[in-house]
């Protein structure tokens, strides 16, 4: 792992987003996994930037969402699905067929994860794999536990993930999270970890021990050769 630290949030964003389009350049169709939140956020609207200059670099970019909250209504604000499509979709106009994503409230997730897979297996693999570092050292909604899930599954949401952000003026909170897996994640060729927020200080410092555990899962990253990791000082 790479571990870049950047002044503040801005040049975390910046040296992601320059990252990101310098691959882009060399291989412009990717498949690209985007995260949810503030951490990427700053990156992606660069990103959106550079497409207003520049929108050929883009055309055949196509994109997976990582995960989603699972049992609510995918038009809702607080949805992944709302997040992604005000973040990337919309803005780099990418179509349907180049867009895979979890519904957030199917009839079946256990089916809806299997759906996934297959697409994933498909169009896949992962070309530059975008994570925010939870701040119980998640990734995706693979969550600290006893054992990891390689590949698309429904996950038990953790009192820490009911408790991010982008849902918590919920009255009724998710019941599950949909999630690619630890192997899907660990198989993309390139992976960026942006890590930000005042309350990320203690679990960035598991991480940088280099111990590899199951209680922490983005530790699993130190097994893959390519992974850039910016750190917002502020956080450290």
């Amino acid at each position: 792992m790479k571990i870049k630290y950047c002044q503040d949030y801005n040049e975390m964003s910046q040296l992601a987003s320059d990252s990101i389009i310098s691959g882009l350049q060399k291989r412009p169709g990717q498949l690209l996994c985007a995260a949810s939140g503030n951490s990427p956020t700053g990156t992606y609207e660069r990103l959106t930037k550079v497409f207003e200059n520049d929108p050929g670099l883009f055309k055949d970019l196509s994109l997976v969402k990582l995960d989603e909250w699972g049992g609510i209504a995918p038009n809702a604000p607080s949805s992944c699905e709302s997040y992604i499509q005000n973040k990337i979709v919309r803005p780099l106009r990418i179509p349907k067929e180049r867009y895979i994503s979890f519904k957030s409230n199917p009839v079946s997730p256990k089916e809806e994860c299997k759906r996934m897979q297959l697409e994933l297996d498909q169009k896949g693999p992962i070309d530059l794999c975008v994570l925010g570092l939870g701040q119980n050292g998640h990734i995706g909604f693979n969550e600290p536990a006893s054992e990891l899930v390689p590949n698309c599954h429904v996950a038990e949401l953790t009192s820490d993930s009911l408790e991010h952000q982008m849902i918590n003026s919920l009255e009724r909170k998710p019941n599950y999270g949909l999630t690619l897996g630890m192997a899907d994640i660990l198989s993309s060729i390139k992976i960026i970890l942006l890590v930000t927020g005042s309350n990320k200080q203690a679990v960035l410092q598991k991480l940088l021990s280099k111990r590899i555990t199951t209680s922490l899962p983005a530790s699993f990253l130190w097994l893959q050769d390519q992974v850039e990791c910016y750190i917002d000082s502020n956080t450290a």
